[in-house]
């Protein structure tokens, strides 16, 4: 048998590939095997809201129609944003929108193009 990790959800050792993804079929959990790199190495890992990890430099459609704080606009659903940052804090990417001007963006809000 290969060498393939044990479900994170319930440790089940019957794990399989399937395309980028592990699958566990005793509780269904599955997981993206970039995650497993990733985690082994210490990093904070960010995600936009289909689950997708996000990286620095990647570009971004806003999901969701955003208040502007401080100001009477609203950034709205399908706004492309392009060469993300990602930094620790509430709000976890900064990036300059065109309109807009530099914000800060949480990932939740948003998913990979």
């Amino acid at each position: 048998m290969s060498n393939l990790p044990n479900c994170p959800k319930c440790n089940s050792e019957y794990t399989y590939e399937d395309g980028s993804f592990f699958v566990c079929p005793e509780c269904a959990h599955e997981w993206a095997l970039e995650l497993e790199t990733v985690n082994n190495e210490d990093q904070k890992v960010y995600k936009d809201a289909n689950g997708n990890v996000l990286t620095d430099g990647d570009s971004v459609t806003v999901i969701k129609d955003l208040k502007v704080k401080g100001s009477s606009s609203v950034l709205k659903v399908g706004t492309k944003v392009k060469n993300i940052r990602l930094v620790d804090g509430d709000h976890n990417i900064d990036c300059k929108i065109e309109g807009f001007g530099a914000m800060k963006l949480k990932s939740e809000f948003v998913k990979k193009v």
